[in-house]
């Protein structure tokens, strides 16, 4: 797509409405990337942080039919036995069988106590949702060198959930706006906040995205030129999803059996499992679907504590996990 045509379709996000409703009606690296092109917020000394971006549009380098986003899930958990960790993205980003996914229906399908260890660890060991879109940063105080530079920016449900209401308001005399859209979109006033909570007796912070809303619509520039030269410096987002950077069924299996260090089989054809419990315990067998994750059936469903873990990012993930050792 060249510039002209973006300019063109500027009014008409219908596509990216269908694709919205795609994603809410079905189901469902974390190897290292490539940090130095993703932004985050630097928070100040009391863990807020302000900042100001602009969602920007699919990108060239992507072709035609480039989405402004990407999503894609992972696990990370630590076994408190082997204490080794297990950071991996899921294939059920491609709606595929995963080794964890499975595994977790064995745990909880192991018992019919909500409270039991496995089912604990069924929740410890669910997987997380994250998106990712180029940003053009517009105000970053904190580091200001950041400001006019474009970015990726990995985000969770929340966020997305911000961006859709956007594109499908609840009244409809609120006008729909694409905020990804150079012409027609809106800024981003991005504010973080600390969410304590109460977790086994200790307190534990998580940042909450609840005040950041969208500014008035209007043009990213008054110059079509500087914003060709906005768009055409954004990064490729189906590189983020390409099946190259996702471990196969089998090496994620393999990864699985180190971490556990063998202590539980998980036997996956055709898509159930069976979990070797300890001694005593009675071998069952998966009855739910991998994107079911945390079910309830049979059962009703457990009080956690309000953390919004599909806002966290994996350094964050990770000190939680430690924190509960």
């Amino acid at each position: 797509m060249n510039f002209a045509n973006l300019k063109k379709q500027s009014k008409d996000f219908n596509g990216l409405l269908k694709q919205v409703e795609k994603m809410n009606g079905g189901g469902g690296n974390f190897e290292k990337e490539d940090t130095d092109n993703y932004w985050k917020p630097t928070p100040d000394k009391t863990g807020n942080a302000l900042a100001v971006i602009r969602f920007l549009p699919g990108p060239a380098v992507d072709g035609d039919d480039a989405l402004p986003w990407v999503r894609y899930f992972d696990h990370g958990f630590q076994n408190k036995v082997t204490g080794k960790w297990y950071i991996e993205k899921s294939l059920t980003t491609f709606d595929e069988k995963d080794p964890v996914s499975e595994y977790n229906s064995t745990l909880w399908n192991s018992t019919q106590d909500d409270n039991s260890p496995e089912r604990k660890q069924a929740r410890d060991q669910k997987r997380r949702l994250h998106y990712v879109s180029n940003i053009y940063v517009v105000s970053d105080p904190k580091n200001p060198e950041n400001e006019g530079k474009v970015f990726l920016f990995k985000y969770g449900k929340k966020i997305f959930d911000k961006i859709t209401k956007m594109m499908n308001p609840d009244l409809e005399s609120e006008g729909k706006v694409n905020p990804f859209d150079l012409w027609q979109g809106a800024h981003f006033k991005l504010k973080v906040t600390r969410q304590n909570v109460n977790m086994g007796g200790r307190n534990v912070s998580f940042p909450n995205y609840d005040e950041s809303v969208f500014l008035a619509p209007g043009p990213l520039s008054k110059d079509d030129d500087e914003m060709e030269a906005i768009w055409k410096r954004e990064h490729s987002l189906k590189e983020i999803v390409d099946r190259k950077n996702f471990k196969t069924y089998a090496e994620l299996k393999a990864r699985l059996d180190d971490v556990n260090g063998h202590a539980g089989s998980v036997n996956t054809q055709n898509g159930g499992g069976t979990y070797n419990p300890p001694a005593g315990g009675q071998k069952v067998s998966a009855t739910y679907s991998v994107d079911d994750e945390v079910p309830f059936k049979d059962s009703k469903p457990v009080a956690k504590a309000p953390v919004v873990e599909d806002e966290e990012d994996e350094d964050l993930a990770m000190f939680r996990k430690l924190a509960e050792d």
